[in-house]
């Protein structure tokens, strides 16, 4: 009885203390505070790891000496689809990190409870998180299945949700502690929502993820953010789409995501935090503004990513 009695006076004290929510004081764009240090020694968790971007931020880090725990379902290799935990491992030891590869599938909370557990105890700790897994169907509410609508909200949401969770009592005791979504703004434009609502909702969830663990877990230092790209970016996603060729040509390479991912790490964790930001404005924000050598095409016309 009594915990339920905390519990009720929390709530109201959290109410009462609270102010109402304007969508437009969510902070976007620039990052805070000087670089704190480089990521030698750090352990990065990152879902979703064994090819695209997750894979690029993983080889980024690698660089400084980090230790990279690659999360994701491949194993074997598909000769449609490139890149296994193992052949990420093995590019990650080869740019200079230490690799551990699990293979996890996001959706089976037991299982991502597991494998932090086992990467932590392997590498003594977590110091970031990166929520990269992310599952995809664009279309109108008419032509999406269950199987794709749970896929999605199980993947996006759910995953996002219960691999913080997992991560929490390792981050908190680590320095300079991160989590990292990859979501997009919340830009509520009828269009948005019609295009595919079903894909836009999981998305959302994700970036409501960010805004939510920012602001509870400040007080523990940690920082919450989420990234996402002005434009495509040339990975497997993209190559399947309908017209995926075209697209590709007017995309931005992955490194971009991990360059801007990279400044946002080095930040100290209690100054940049709780925001939804920009591939390109986080760069600009550490002074790199010369964006045509992520081009697929250098010069090419670019074609802006969803949500914006």
């Amino acid at each position: 009885m009594s915990r339920w009695l905390d519990k009720i006076q929390y709530g109201v004290r959290s109410y009462l203390g609270a102010k109402r929510f304007d969508p437009s004081t969510v902070a976007t764009g620039a990052l805070t505070g000087a670089p704190v240090g480089n990521l030698k020694g750090k352990t990065l968790f990152i879902t979703g790891a064994s090819r695209g971007i997750g894979l690029e931020i993983a080889l980024k880090a690698a660089k400084d000496g980090a230790n990279i725990v690659i999360a994701a379902k491949t194993a074997d290799v598909n000769p449609k689809l490139p890149g296994t935990i193992y052949s990420a491992a093995e590019a990650v030891e080869k740019a200079g990190g230490k690799a551990f590869a699990v293979q996890l599938d996001v959706r089976d909370a037991a299982l991502v409870q597991k494998a932090v557990d086992s990467a932590a105890a392997h590498f003594g700790g977590i110091d970031i998180l990166v929520n990269n897994a992310s599952a995809i169907y664009l279309e109108k509410t008419p032509h999406i299945t269950a199987k794709q609508y749970d896929l999605m909200q199980q993947v996006n949401v759910r995953g996002t949700f219960f691999t913080s969770q997992a991560c929490y009592p390792y981050l908190k005791k680590a320095k300079n502690p991160h989590v990292l979504v990859l979501s997009p703004p919340l830009n509520l434009q009828p269009p948005w929502l019609g295009d595919h609502l079903a894909y836009t909702l999981s998305k959302y969830g994700m970036s409501l993820c960010v805004l939510g663990l920012a602001q509870e877990w400040g007080r523990d230092g940690i920082a919450v953010n989420g990234l996402w790209p002005r434009t495509t970016i040339a990975t497997a996603a993209i190559q399947h789409m309908p017209m995926g060729d075209l697209l590709m040509a007017r995309s931005r390479k992955p490194q971009i995501m991990a360059d801007a991912a990279y400044q946002i790490f080095i930040r100290d964790s209690r100054v940049n935090t709780g925001k939804l930001q920009m591939d390109d404005e986080v760069l600009a924000s550490a002074g790199i503004t010369d964006l045509d050598r992520y081009s697929v095409q250098p010069g090419s016309k670019l074609q802006p990513d969803l949500f914006l």
